[in-house]
């Protein structure tokens, strides 16, 4: 299927708009009209699927561009830092952003745990052409945003035949391992989990390898091959990623962003937000009015 369509049903919305509207359950449009500055956000599971522009997406050390056409899987929480790279009044950036609702992912499990599917490499940013198997389906459930009752009685069918297609597609390695309860994927998964819940405390590797069930190394290793990062750097990510929204939506200072996140110093907390974001905290401080 063409992304034509797919652009002209967004397009409808964002006539007057530049931001995100949620379409419909588990479906947000995205839609910017300029290039934007780098931006630090915890992606929960989601398929991204580019329309229009184009967007620079990394953790750890990998990063990927995302151009029209291209579909980016997150399988995992996970601290991206992303930046539009792409996008005009004239052509905007145009996003189709799908939640994945891992609960009904492995409800699929019986059904697909002995499909003949991709055996492509799982990497914490899975990024490939849209796939018409479920590029089909997604384009129905966005038709149905007119439509509110065929939107209630139709759309959870329709929603779980998307996370099928993307389930046994070449992006959807991750969503399969996560299928598997004692896999590594799995594991790391509460590993996650947990350094979500508590990134404010003390946490040591040991500690959350223990809550994996590994051992530290295997931890250690798995986890940056599921995350593209390491454990420690992963929950500092947390903590800036959470810093930088008290900065900037609740004007708070800099001491005190720092230590509402977790740190113990200041300084350290300067010294780590401007290696990540390129700019001092009391950048983002600064009142509006500034």
């Amino acid at each position: 299927m063409h992304l034509s369509h797919l652009i002209e049903i967004s397009q409808r919305y964002f006539s007057e708009m530049n931001g995100t509207s949620r379409a419909l359950p588990g479906l947000e449009v995205l839609c910017r009209h300029q290039p934007s500055a780098i931006e630090a956000m915890i992606y929960e599971p989601v398929m991204c699927l580019i329309l229009q522009g184009s967007k620079s997406v990394s953790i750890g050390d990998q990063r990927v561009e995302i151009c029209p056409g291209d579909a980016l899987l997150v399988g995992h929480d996970l601290p991206i830092v992303s930046r539009i790279t792409k996008a005009s009044l004239q052509e905007p950036y145009l996003a189709l952003i799908f939640s994945l609702d891992l609960g009904l992912v492995r409800g699929l499990y019986e059904q697909v745990a002995d499909a003949s599917v991709p055996q492509t490499p799982a990497r914490p940013l899975a990024v490939a052409p849209a796939d018409s198997a479920w590029l089909a389906p997604l384009a129905r459930y966005l038709d149905l945003m007119d439509y509110a009752l065929d939107a209630k009685v139709l759309g959870p069918s329709i929603r779980r035949e998307i996370h099928y297609r993307l389930l046994l597609s070449p992006i959807g390695k991750t969503l399969r391992d996560l299928l598997v309860a004692d896999s590594h994927a799995s594991r790391i998964a509460r590993a996650i989990q947990k350094l979500r819940a508590e990134f404010r405390s003390t946490l040591s590797v040991p500690d959350l390898a223990r809550t994996a069930g590994m051992s530290a190394s295997s931890f250690h290793e798995h986890f940056k091959s599921v995350t593209g990062t390491t454990p420690l750097q992963y929950q500092k990510d947390l903590r800036l990623i959470a810093a930088k929204s008290l900065l900037i939506e609740q004007n708070r200072s800099v001491s005190e962003a720092a230590y509402s996140v977790g740190y113990e110093s200041p300084t350290h907390f300067s010294r780590d937000y401007s290696r990540k974001f390129g700019l001092a905290p009391s950048r983002d401080a600064l009142p509006l009015s500034a």
